[in-house]
C-alpha cells in the first residue's frame, strides 16, 4: 500500500514537473519570437544623447545609434555616426531626437553660414575690432554678455569723457568662433555682437568717433545702471577731501575753492590797573600815577 502511494505521488511530481517545462519553454520561445520580430521591425539609427544647440559642432559624444522603429525611420537620417561627427547643428536638437541632414549645415560649407542663422529676429550682426585689452584678455567668448563703453570728445575744444553707451549686450561670436570650446580664452581681432537697428547706430559712430572698451558682465546681472559718464574732474575729484563736484561745475572744467575763514578771536586784552600816589612836599602837593 505505501509501496503504491510513493509510486503514485513520483508519478505526479513528474508529469508536473514535464508541464512546468513544456510552459517555460514555450514561454521562452514566444519571447524569442517577439523579439526576433520586434527586431526585425526596428533599424538602427543616430540620435542625440543630449541637447546640441545651434552652432554646435557634433562630436562622438554627443550621438549614439539606437533601435527606431521602421515604419517611421526618417527619410535623411543616419545609420551610423562616422557621416555626422564633425558636422554643424543648423538647428537645435533635442536629447533623443534623431540626428538628420536637413538640420545640418553642408559639410562642405562648414560654420560659415550658421552665424546668420544664430542673430535673433529684429536684431543685426555687428562687429568690433578688439585686441587683447578690448576683448578683455580673451574671455569674451560666444553667448557671454558685455557692456560698450565709448571715450571720446564732445563738440569743439570739450573735454574727454568716457561713458556706457550700451549694456547687456549678447556676443554671437569670437573672431570666426561660434561656440565656445574647453571653456578656454580666445584671442581674436574682431567680436560680433547682437545689437537692435538703433544701437547699431550707436555703436558705429562710437566705433568711429571715439575709443570703445568692451566690459564683461555677468551673464546673471540683467540690470541696467545709468551713469553720468566720466571725465578728468569727477575722476580726480575721488582723491580730493572736498565736496564732489557738481554737474554744473564739471561741465565748464572748473571747482569751486573752499577757503576756511578764521574765526573771530574772543580773547581781549588785559586791561592794566593804574594806581595813583599823592606826593606833598611842604606846602606842595603832586600826584603819581603807577601801573
Amino acid at each position: 500500500m505505501n509501496r503504491t502511494r510513493i509510486i503514485i505521488v513520483v508519478a505526479i511530481a513528474f508529469l508536473l514537473a514535464i508541464l512546468a517545462s513544456v510552459g517555460i519553454y514555450r514561454y521562452l520561445s514566444e519571447r524569442e519570437r517577439i523579439s526576433e520580430q520586434a527586431r526585425l521591425q526596428t533599424v538602427g539609427i543616430v540620435v542625440a544623447v543630449l541637447d546640441i544647440p545651434l552652432g554646435a559642432t557634433i562630436n562622438a559624444n554627443m550621438v549614439a545609434v539606437t533601435a527606431w522603429p521602421k515604419d517611421l525611420y526618417p527619410k535623411d537620417s543616419f545609420a551610423a555616426d562616422s557621416p555626422v561627427i564633425g558636422r554643424v547643428a543648423k538647428r537645435d536638437f533635442m536629447r533623443g531626437e534623431p540626428i538628420v541632414e536637413s538640420k545640418l549645415v553642408h559639410a562642405e560649407k562648414g560654420a560659415g553660414g550658421i552665424l546668420s542663422l544664430k542673430v535673433p529676429k529684429g536684431m543685426r550682426a555687428f562687429s568690433i575690432r578688439v585686441n587683447e585689452v578690448v576683448g578683455v584678455g580673451g574671455f569674451i567668448v560666444p553667448d557671454t554678455r558685455v557692456d560698450v563703453v565709448v571715450t571720446t570728445t564732445p563738440g569743439q575744444g570739450g573735454e574727454r569723457i568716457s561713458k556706457i553707451v550700451l549694456e547687456n549686450i549678447q556676443v554671437l561670436a569670437a573672431g570666426q568662433t561660434i561656440e565656445q570650446k574647453d571653456n578656454k580664452p580666445i584671442t581674436v581681432n574682431t567680436v560680433t555682437v547682437a545689437l537692435t537697428p538703433e544701437e547699431a547706430e550707436k555703436l558705429a559712430l562710437a566705433s568711429n568717433e571715439g575709443i570703445i572698451q568692451l566690459v564683461l558682465r555677468n551673464y546673471m546681472d540683467t540690470d541696467n545702471v545709468v551713469t553720468l559718464g566720466a571725465n578728468k574732474a569727477r575722476l580726480l575729484s575721488s582723491f580730493r577731501p572736498n565736496a564732489p563736484v557738481t554737474e554744473e561745475e564739471s561741465a565748464s572744467g572748473k571747482q569751486k575753492r573752499h577757503v576756511r575763514k578764521r574765526a573771530p578771536s574772543s580773547v581781549s586784552a588785559p586791561v592794566r590797573k593804574t594806581f595813583t600816589v599823592e606826593v606833598i612836599k611842604g606846602n606842595q602837593r603832586s600826584e603819581q600815577k603807577f601801573q
